[in-house]
């Protein structure tokens, strides 16, 4: 999630950019952000040493914004077009570090035409891709269990029963295709927000954006391609922005460097396998105080950095990541 909208006289600063560039210094070689957005960490990370770096980044705006300015990199920039999901054959070769930006950047909540903000009224789609189905397919074309069921799987929200059965009679009447009609009907199921809490909406618009996405998929599968893809000694940073996502990067980073356990103590002992990371961060890292005053939507960012050994990498089971699995169909 980035900081700021970018224009090309004030590059946007991502969160935790500080902190991120402290803990996998020095930098040097290659390295991959895999969610590129506005540039933010791409620029800190060439200006910090990076001797080349690919962008990758699955909306086609973000590449076209930054032909504007990556021609000052004299090369050393390579943005490419897809999905971090499959960073180790986007990259297609052995890599220093990785750095994922989770979630929906601020460039895309700025701007109501894509459709992922609540607060400002635009078609409702919500697809980073701009390709597939989009928020409005899946609001007004699921029934109401398996809506529900995202709703409370991806938001967390245990109001969704509720506002699934409300979302159904309301597209009864007209199609819901507006961000904020969606979110004046979801603002009514629910007790009045009180001052310093999130709006009502929050839950449902981002249990949406992560099911059109598809984005736990693609972190459990991004995090087993960075494995792949790093050399030794290599570092892997992932910023993630809610409970969900962290508790996945926490997951794999303790299954893959030694300290994963066994979920269950009857089940049999897996065999050992070589650690394929020397986890960098015991506890997730915050902002500090100074940018949560520059930047508010910084406040729930966590950072978690770890070194890649010589290990050979191995895949780990969704489940074990604590991943939430939807069963039912999205349309």
């Amino acid at each position: 999630m980035a900081a700021s909208a970018q224009t090309p006289d004030a590059p946007h600063i991502p969160v935790l950019l500080r902190p991120l560039l402290d803990l996998v210094s020095p930098i040097s070689g290659v390295w991959l952000d895999g969610t590129f957005g506005a540039g933010g960490y791409a620029r800190g990370l060439l200006e910090a040493g990076a001797d080349r770096v690919i962008g990758v980044d699955q909306d086609p705006l973000a590449l076209e914004m930054a032909e504007s300015w990556k021609g000052q990199y004299d090369g050393r920039l390579d943005i490419r077009l897809g999905n971090f999901a499959n960073l180790d054959e986007i990259a297609g070769e052995p890599l220093d570090g990785v750095v994922l930006d989770l979630g929906v950047s601020s460039m895309q909540l700025d701007m109501a035409e894509r459709g992922f903000s609540f607060m400002k009224d635009g078609p409702l789609d919500m697809r980073m891709s701009q390709e597939g189905p989009s928020a409005a397919d899946l609001v007004n074309g699921m029934d109401e269990g398996d809506l529900a069921d995202v709703i409370y799987l991806y938001g967390e929200e245990r109001a969704s029963r509720r506002i699934a059965r409300t979302i159904v009679r309301e597209r009864a009447a007209e199609p819901i295709t507006s961000t904020l009609r969606l979110a004046t009907i979801v603002e009514g199921c629910l007790p009045r927000a009180k001052p310093g809490q999130s709006h009502p909406a929050t839950r449902t618009f981002q249990a949406l954006r992560i099911a059109v996405n598809d984005e736990y998929g693609a972190l459990a599968e991004g995090l087993m391609a960075a494995e792949r893809a790093l050399k030794e000694g290599g570092r892997l940073a992932v910023v993630t922005f809610h409970s969900v996502e962290d508790r996945m990067v926490k997951r794999f980073l303790q299954l893959r460097s030694g300290g994963g356990g066994r979920a269950n103590r009857y089940a049999p002992e897996a065999p050992e396998e070589a650690p394929g990371f020397a986890v960098l961060t015991k506890k997730a890292v915050g902002p500090d105080e100074a940018e949560l005053e520059a930047n508010p939507r910084a406040r729930s960012a966590r950072l978690r950095v770890a070194r890649r050994t010589g290990a050979p990498a191995q895949p780990v089971d969704r489940k074990a990541l604590g991943m939430p699995v939807f069963q039912g169909k999205l349309q």
